[in-house]
């Protein structure tokens, strides 16, 4: 019956083990998918690492188009000191606000600058300082106006962090770095080996309990057995049955004395028994003639 309930319970378990690698792959997804979004963004290097006093040019790329061929698209940046940390409200770099660059750099603080093409757009930074140092947003608005009322339809973004070290002699350039591949391979690449290792252990975990169960059980039906034979018996311990053997004891007299054997043969210590010596004095090696000797062996 154990045998059965464990049949029946594989389908459930497998069912569990696809739910598991579907949320696996939803969790893997989940941050580079935007449901039926047509356009993305994302940053072809994800640190930058420049000088103080040198000039940053950071740099998105924008993928696909708006939802409906009337809608207004608006690229814009924000900003947090905090690398860790998203970007919220509407601050943007150097103290700009959120959409008061959306055409031109006429208003934008000195040495900030912003610029797009058809396939990406980018924000540079002159003069560096530690202040700049932080992590950058880049996202595209994707507007929808009806009847003079806006509604934000989509709003893919992507970050960069900048990090700005003190001044040095030489090169002003900045070194840029991207130790994940972009694109999300590396969570969805996990989800996959999970699935495919949980699968495969999943026959093997049942044939283990499978085995420990029938062990159990033959176990238990031979312990069954010894008790019910116990109880026909009327007794606890079936080992212990008659009463302990008895010793056989003899007197020095029937020890010394010539006894015969169990068969009816004649012991070989009694007279008249083949190879024995006989009863009346002889010898019982025959005695041997003396040699004479050869003259031929003395001769030397």
């Amino acid at each position: 019956m154990e045998a059965g309930l464990l049949c029946r319970s594989a389908p459930s378990r497998m069912k569990l083990m696809l739910w598991l690698c579907s949320a696996l792959f939803s969790a893997a997804n989940g941050e580079s998918s935007h449901g039926h979004s047509t356009i993305s963004v994302s940053a072809p290097h994800l640190f930058y690492t420049c000088p103080e006093g040198a000039t940053a040019k950071l740099v998105c790329a924008q993928r696909g188009a708006a939802l409906h061929s009337a809608d207004i698209l608006k690229r814009s940046w924000l900003f947090t000191p905090h690398s860790d940390q998203h970007c919220s409200g509407k601050e943007g770099p150097r103290h700009t606000t959120f959409g008061g660059h959306p055409h031109g750099n006429k208003s934008l603080p000195a040495g900030l600058q912003f610029g797009f093409s058809e396939q990406i757009f980018w924000a540079v930074l002159q003069n560096l300082t530690h202040a700049d140092q932080g992590r950058y947003c880049c996202m595209v608005l994707d507007i929808q106006v009806l009847n003079k009322h806006p509604s934000l339809l989509q709003k893919p973004h992507s970050h960069i962090l900048l990090q700005v070290t003190p001044r040095r002699d030489g090169s002003q350039d900045c070194t840029v770095w991207d130790p994940t591949p972009s694109g999300g391979t590396v969570p969805v690449a996990l989800a996959i080996a999970a699935c495919i290792l949980a699968l495969l252990s999943l026959p093997l975990i049942l044939v283990l309990v499978y085995k420990q169960r029938e062990n159990a059980q033959s176990s238990r039906r031979a312990q069954e057995l010894v008790r019910m034979d116990s109880e026909a018996h009327g007794h606890e311990n079936p080992v212990f049955l008659g009463g302990s053997p008895q010793i056989k004891t003899r007197t020095v007299s029937q020890i010394m004395a010539r006894q015969s054997s169990e068969t009816g043969h004649h012991l070989l210590s009694e007279p008249g028994t083949p190879l024995s010596p006989p009863a009346h004095g002889d010898v019982f090696f025959p005695i041997e003639d003396t040699i004479a000797e050869s003259p031929d062996f003395l001769q030397i």
